[in-house]
């Protein structure tokens, strides 16, 4: 008698398994037949429209610094020029007068070759229109 409840058990337990594998199977092929019907299948057709809008880079204006008499809050807005620099400027030019080119630059201490091209373009030498003497 223990031998048939034993058995009567485990396929007690193989039945509840069975079970549980068919209403896996069967929600998984509700869940596919309703995901699939519920997709649209038919035909799609993209249209693009050409951008004719031309994007423009901004542009930087560029006011020229008269190094012969700028103040130090002018020579900072010159690329690579700080507070140091350029009361340096400030101070050879007292002491030896006028830059005449960009070249004489290279006199005042802590401005290179590197330095110089930085802002070689937003300097001037003279009042008048700031082009005549510029950055040469």
């Amino acid at each position: 008698m223990e031998k048939q409840e034993k058995k009567t058990k485990v396929s007690g337990v193989y039945l509840v398994l069975a079970a549980l594998t068919v209403l896996f199977a069967v929600s998984l092929v509700f869940l596919h037949k309703t995901a699939y019907e519920g997709a649209s299948h038919g035909n799609y057709t993209v249209t693009t429209q050409d951008k004719t809008d031309e994007i423009t880079a901004p542009t930087r204006v560029v006011t020229l610094v008269n190094v012969n008499a700028a103040t130090a809050e002018e020579l900072e807005t010159l690329t690579g020029i700080g507070p140091s620099l350029a009361q340096a400027i400030i101070d050879y030019r007292a002491a030896h007068g006028d830059f005449t080119t960009a070249e004489d630059l290279l006199n005042v201490k802590g401005i290179g070759e590197a330095k110089l091209e930085g802002f070689r373009a937003e300097i001037t030498f003279t009042e008048e229109d700031g082009n005549e003497n510029s950055g040469g």
